[in-house]
């Protein structure tokens, strides 16, 4: 992953990731498992249904240290089973 967040932002920082995934009562701890592997803390994610209710939304926000950090905690969040997109 090459991405342009070193220049765009001051480390270390707080970020709000959004992670789209299926609506299973799992998402969330799924999201919190993997954050806390990354970046250990305390979260209480924000969950919102889609439309639907096919998909939720679940937003947390993280404090990340670095550039590679940041790129770290997308990939790994992408590679969730129920996970479709990482924003």
């Amino acid at each position: 992953m090459d991405t342009r967040f070193d220049e765009l932002l001051d480390f270390p920082t707080h970020q709000t990731f959004k992670v789209m995934g299926v609506a299973h009562e799992e998402l969330p701890q799924q999201v919190i498992t993997c954050l806390q592997e990354h970046a250990p803390g305390d979260y209480v994610p924000a969950i919102k249904p889609s439309s639907k209710g096919n998909y939720h939304s679940v937003s947390i926000s993280v404090r990340v240290t670095s550039k590679e950090h940041m790129e770290t905690i997308y990939t790994e969040l992408a590679k969730l089973e129920l996970v479709r997109v990482v924003l």
